[in-house]
């Protein structure tokens, strides 16, 4: 089946159109800067170079327009009608408690969308935009909602209560949910399969590591504990956001600084995090490069980010009673030795021993930890489209059966 994977921001349409029983990315695409004076396309397909145009593009619906004919240009051999397109599934960043699979998109599921607009202000209200849009140019197919909170659902409430007055949670729905939900579920699933084991038994820590961050203990398979919260704020120190704070700091900051609360929602999000501790870059590359070069708070900024991760993972043993596996993803994940090793230097006494020759040449072989390890340690390269793809395939087969099928 060959499902259109939509992932929409506030000004951007990430796509890639998946052939889900080859599990093969036919094509990829970008549309940035929708809204600006210019915008700009970059699309390629398989086994072909990229091709990039500048445009205007007022709106999702116009800028989705331009994709779909982008898509059955006459020079592809992959698509030669948008007939062929079966389903199409749509990035959703949170679902609250209502949604704990992937679902069937209708009237119902689009209200919900919004009503957790109030608790994913950035997120959501781009999501449901797209959803919209597509379904104005594919309108006789299925389309499927994916959820990065659903596979957190499965958290304890020991685990997504808040010490603050129950009343609260209960009126607003203040709670723990998790985010990057289909890339711990991917690469965990991955894990199992690599090594041969069943999920049933098995305690593993799956780190998400890119500008967005964040870490997740899984059981039996099942997600327990995450580090990213009610919003993907919390946890991990980021590209640009914090992470965990002392929430006295804001009220400080408040009164120090004079700042309106959309100052200090800013200052947090996007002018914190790595960014904020180098006074530099948000990017993990160019903060090695700097530090290696003899620049101090370049480097701390790199030890803060290893250390609150350390952190984490120490938490997450402790809550599971020990771990399997430690699987590395993400951007900073899959392709930073540097990281993998300070994340877990000084670990041998949970059984953690990484082997540095295997770890610089991760991109041969996912398992990178020491023959003399007792835990685990992999590298396995997140497909978070892949897993939409064939969750939007299930759904839409499903769909189509009758009861008597």
């Amino acid at each position: 089946m060959k499902v259109l994977v939509i992932n929409c921001g506030s000004s951007s349409i990430k796509y890639q159109l998946i052939h889900t029983e080859d599990k093969e990315t036919l094509c990829k695409g970008l549309v940035e800067r929708i809204g600006a004076v210019t915008s700009i396309i970059r699309q390629e397909w398989k086994g072909e170079k990229p091709v990039k145009k500048s445009l205007a593009l007022d709106n999702h619906t116009i800028a989705l327009k331009t994709v779909m004919e982008l898509l059955v240009d006459a020079d592809n051999d992959y698509l030669s009608s948008l007939d062929e397109i079966e389903a199409v599934g749509h990035r959703v960043v949170h679902g609250g408690e209502t949604f704990k699979d992937s679902v069937l998109i209708d009237e119902d599921v689009e209200e919900a969308i919004q009503e957790a607009f109030d608790i994913a202000p950035l997120h959501n209200p781009p999501n449901l935009q797209g959803i919209r849009a597509a379904k104005e140019h594919l309108p006789n197919v299925p389309h499927v909602a994916v959820f990065d909170t659903a596979f957190h659902q499965t958290l304890p409430s020991k685990a997504y209560l808040y010490g603050i007055p129950n009343r609260l949670y209960r009126r607003y729905k203040i709670r723990r949910y998790g985010f990057h939900g289909t890339s711990h579920y991917y690469v965990s699933r991955k894990y199992y399969k690599l090594a041969d084991i069943k999920k049933k038994g098995s305690k593993i820590i799956t780190c998400h590591l890119g500008n967005g961050a964040s870490i997740t203990a899984i059981k039996d398979g099942e997600s327990i504990d995450t580090s990213m919260g009610f919003t993907p704020l919390e946890g991990l120190v980021m590209g640009t956001r914090s992470g965990d704070i002392d929430p006295s700091i804001l009220f400080y900051l408040i009164e120090k600084e004079e700042l309106s609360l959309a100052n200090v929602h800013a200052l947090l999000n996007k002018h914190s995090g790595l960014l904020g501790l180098s006074g530099y870059a948000a990017d993990m590359r160019d903060l090695i490069e700097e530090a290696e070069d003899g620049d101090k708070r370049s480097q701390e900024a790199i030890d803060v980010f290893c250390y609150r991760a350390k952190k984490y993972i120490g938490s997450y043993i402790a809550s599971m009673n020990g771990v399997d596996a430690i699987i590395f993803t993400g951007g900073i994940g899959e392709n930073s030795s540097l990281i993998r090793s300070k994340i877990l230097s000084d670990m041998s006494s949970f059984g953690i021993e990484i082997d540095e020759s295997k770890n610089n040449l991760s991109g041969e072989k996912p398992l990178i930890s020491s023959e003399d390890s007792k835990v685990g340690v992999y590298v396995i390269p997140t497909n978070e489209e892949l897993v939409i793809a064939i969750d939007a395939a299930k759904i839409a087969i499903t769909s189509k059966q009758t009861p008597w099928a």
